[in-house]
């Protein structure tokens, strides 16, 4: 088994499990179907391929967060792309500067695919919705011999430099982790129905996934012990001699 793990960090972001009419909520993290939605645009898999997207379902997901981001809300305006006609009024939610290490478990192969089709997508990948472009390259890393907990956890910190500026003072940062449940830890999971089945307009279909969480502690480049040591006197030293 190989891990292929991916960096979702954008101005905006908005991972639906579920929507009601006019309101369009976020979870707090990426969902597995946002994800696999991703991955299968990018390798050019087509909505109505449910042959082709259940092996990209079939793996093992987790997700990392690197820095939880604000939840904003917008009135969202729209019109008939033929007769010009005003829709409903919507609202929809977003986390703003929120930044995720995406995990994904299974076949090397399949993994290796998924990685090259990233970095030459057939379609544009984005963080949720259409309106949400990654800000940073997507592909991180292929782990090969390693679980999908110790890829996570062997990940440096992605957090952004004005985030990682308000955690100075710590050597290692405790970041949460959000993983599909196994037979070890079926007893603490919660349910999400975020399992793609179909992407096909026509029949959408999302079963129920167990998801557990849990706590990694990762490496603070931003630690103070780490920070290169300035005096300003050293100048006057240098310009002396």
């Amino acid at each position: 088994m190989s891990v292929l793990t991916l960096l979702l960090a954008g101005p905006l972001q908005a991972w639906g499990a579920s929507a009601r009419f006019t309101r369009r909520t976020t979870e707090s993290a990426p969902t597995k179907s946002g994800v696999i939605g991703l991955l299968a645009a990018a390798a050019g898999i087509e909505r109505d391929a449910d042959d082709k997207l259940a092996p990209l379902a079939a793996l093992r997901f987790g997700v990392r967060i690197d820095q939880p981001g604000t939840r904003i809300r917008d009135f969202h305006t729209a019109h008939h792309g033929d007769t010009g006609k005003s829709m409903p009024l919507s609202e929809r939610f977003y986390l703003a500067d929120a930044v995720f290490v995406a995990a994904l478990e299974g076949d090397h192969h399949l993994l290796t695919a998924l990685r090259a089709a990233l970095r030459t997508p057939t379609y544009m990948p984005f963080l949720g919705r259409r309106s949400c472009p990654p800000s940073r390259p997507l592909d991180l890393t292929l782990h090969t011999s390693r679980s999908l907990l110790d890829a996570l956890h062997r990940e440096p910190w992605q957090a952004s430099p004005w985030y990682r500026t308000h955690h100075r003072g710590h050597d290692e940062i405790e970041l949460t982790v959000l993983h599909e449940a196994d037979e070890h830890t079926q007893h603490a999971a919660d349910t999400l129905r975020d399992q793609p089945v179909s992407f096909a307009a026509e029949h959408r279909r999302h079963v129920l996934r167990t998801q557990v969480a849990s706590r990694v502690r990762v490496p603070n480049p931003q630690s103070a012990r780490r920070l290169p040591r300035h005096d300003p006197f050293d100048a006057l030293d240098e310009e002396s001699a």
